[in-house]
């Protein structure tokens, strides 16, 4: 059964983890593997033959309103951008239902400012090693 996504945190760090505020989207983990073709004159039927390559996380997306006054975690993620540092990141879906885990670089912060609406801001999150998903007991 389909679940809301109401609810859904991402948080950066382990010991004292701040959740960001404001958030009205948070993109999924994209995985991937490369192919390394192993196709040889003995390959039968002439297919092509693959064995796998490197996998690759790929990056998170996020979207919210801009909240640097009293939102925790979005003036965090311009820092880690500032850095360049590594962090650990955590994405907790609601109702105990899982969560994913990854260490990640931020390669993106914006801000915008548009007539119609509120202030907004996206960042990017470059996922860098092996992403662990936990699943939850959906209670």
């Amino acid at each position: 059964m389909a679940k809301r996504a109401l609810g859904t945190k991402l948080q950066i760090g382990t010991d004292n983890p701040v959740t960001v505020a404001g958030l009205t989207s948070i993109g999924g983990l994209d995985l991937s593997a490369d192919t390394i073709d192993v196709t040889t004159l003995d390959s039968d039927g002439a297919y092509r033959e693959f064995i796998a390559g490197f996998k690759d996380a790929g990056e998170v997306s996020l979207e919210g309103y801009l909240e640097l006054e009293t939102g925790k975690g979005q003036k965090e993620l311009y820092d880690l951008f500032e850095s360049g540092a590594e962090e650990q990141f955590t994405i907790l879906f609601p109702n105990n239902m899982g969560s994913w885990q990854f260490r990640g670089v931020v390669t993106g912060f914006s801000t915008g400012a548009d007539l119609e609406d509120p202030l907004s801001f996206s960042a990017t999150i470059k996922v860098s090693g092996k992403p662990t998903l936990t699943v939850g007991t959906g209670s």
